[in-house]
């Protein structure tokens, strides 16, 4: 692995970056993609910032986003391809993994466990609370200072894939970096209004039909919901609606897993896991094919769901029954 001085002095050397993180972004991802293009832009290095899927409309207000293409690979030209917040290629979506053969350097900055080998560079902290800290580091290691936009960017990217400082990811270097940032002028009372109290009633009518599936296990240990493209439909809600359902799952008193199964298209689930403890749901989705951190993973997986969930929960048991042996 590289150190971040390799990384910087690689991002020194680039004429052309092409920025991308993975499907469906989240806050991490986009906060993370749109700092760093926002820097290298000041830099005067001639960036595109790009990802297969659109951006959640709840990050509507993040600066650099009307910059932000989406689809396949834009036809432009660049030296270097960065990728962010990406654990394994096939989370890069369709079009832009096929970037990875081309013979321009590629750059990796991560911090899931487990990580994939791939990229000339890489860089991969798991113990990094967000990539956000990752790239927050990489410009100070840049000696280049984080303006306002940047660091609104930097600020989203950390407080969502931390849970507003609530996971156990979360240490002194994370709040001393948002500290930080608010000195230089982040409104974070604004920002978390704008991502956690503006959902639209959609999303309340798609929580209410999940809810109407919660399920718990025996020992109460376990608890899990569906969604179906049927439910998606029917709430008028989008995909992106479907983040932080997994949580009330967990939610309840009792409960060490939370489970969400969405169905992506016929025949295709993602699964997404979360623990409060003990249990590392990495491990777990990695039986699925999946992964992330011990305490938020996730998975694809194919077949009939009622299949799938009896698996999944049986394993998630023997995790659960696991504990202290």
């Amino acid at each position: 692995m590289n150190s971040l001085a390799d990384i910087a002095a690689a991002l020194k050397r680039a004429e052309g970056a092409l920025i991308c993180g993975h499907v469906m972004p989240d806050g991490d991802s986009l906060g993370s993609v749109l700092a760093l293009g926002l820097t290298l832009e000041s830099m005067g290095k001639k960036v595109t910032m790009a990802g297969p899927d659109p951006p959640p409309e709840i990050y509507d207000f993040l600066p650099g986003l009307d910059k932000y293409r989406v689809g396949l690979p834009p036809d432009v030209e660049f030296d270097t391809l960065i990728i962010l917040d990406c654990s394994v290629p096939e989370r890069l979506g369709r079009g832009f993994q096929e970037l990875l053969s081309g013979e321009m350097e590629i750059i990796i900055l991560d911090h899931h466990t487990g990580s994939s080998c791939f990229g000339k560079y890489r860089y991969i902290d798991p113990a990094a609370a967000a990539v956000g800290e990752i790239i927050y580091d990489l410009i100070i290691e840049m000696g280049l200072e984080i303006n306002r936009d940047v660091a609104v960017c930097l600020y989203t990217a950390i407080i969502t894939d931390t849970g507003s400082f609530q996971y156990d990811s979360t240490t002194p270097g994370t709040l001393r970096r948002v500290a930080n940032l608010m000195e230089i002028g982040v409104p974070a009372a604004q920002i978390n209004v704008r991502i956690y109290e503006e959902k639209p009633k959609a999303f309340f009518q798609l929580l209410c039909m999940a809810l109407s599936t919660l399920t718990t296990s025996s020992c109460g240990k376990i608890s899990w919901m569906t969604v179906t493209r049927e439910t998606i439909k029917n709430s008028g809600a989008m995909d992106e609606h479907t983040e932080g359902l997994v949580n009330y799952a967990k939610s309840i008193r009792g409960v060490e897993v939370g489970m969400l199964f969405r169905e992506i298209k016929e025949g295709s689930y993602k699964i997404s896991f979360r623990s409060k403890d003990v249990v590392d749901v990495n491990k777990l989705a990695a039986l699925f094919g999946g992964g992330g951190h011990p305490h938020a993973s996730g998975s694809t997986v194919q077949g009939d769901l009622n299949e799938i969930i009896e698996r999944v929960v049986s394993a998630a048991l023997l995790a659960v029954r696991g504990i202290g042996q």
